[in-house]
């Protein structure tokens, strides 16, 4: 069974610093490529980042490109993305996802070309 659970949500002040986490299992880590979503409040769902297993390069939204960075550690199958800076208008709630095809998006990330989503966890930054 395909598992992506996300944590590491909570409140935090303007200007501070957050890790969610995403533990994987039920499909080859090493083989798909892994990211965020976001949806924010009285917007449409938007990519945050995601991560290649195939040559460990990494993206960035235009949005947090310079304030988050994403991580993944393939022995335990888990994911990270550090949050620095913190915006209010980075509110909502944070989905990690997996592209079993392994390629991930080649610019703008769409949710159809992610095939498997988690739970998500909620940020909620203050002014």
């Amino acid at each position: 069974e395909v598992q992506l659970q996300a944590s590491g949500g909570g409140s935090v002040q303007a200007g501070g610093s957050l890790r969610l986490d995403c533990e994987v299992s039920g499909f080859p880590f090493d083989d798909y490529a892994t990211g965020w979503f976001r949806q924010l409040p009285y917007k449409e769902r938007e990519g945050v980042s995601w991560i290649s297993r195939t040559d460990g390069s990494t993206h960035y939204s235009d949005s947090v490109k310079g304030r988050f960075t994403i991580s993944s550690d393939n022995a335990k199958k888990t994911m990270s993305l550090y949050m620095n800076n913190l915006k209010p208008e980075d509110t909502g709630i944070y989905y990690c996802v997996a592209d079993s095809r392994g390629v991930g998006s080649p610019g703008q990330m769409f949710e159809w070309e992610w095939d498997y989503w988690g739970q998500g966890t909620l940020v909620t930054v203050s002014s």
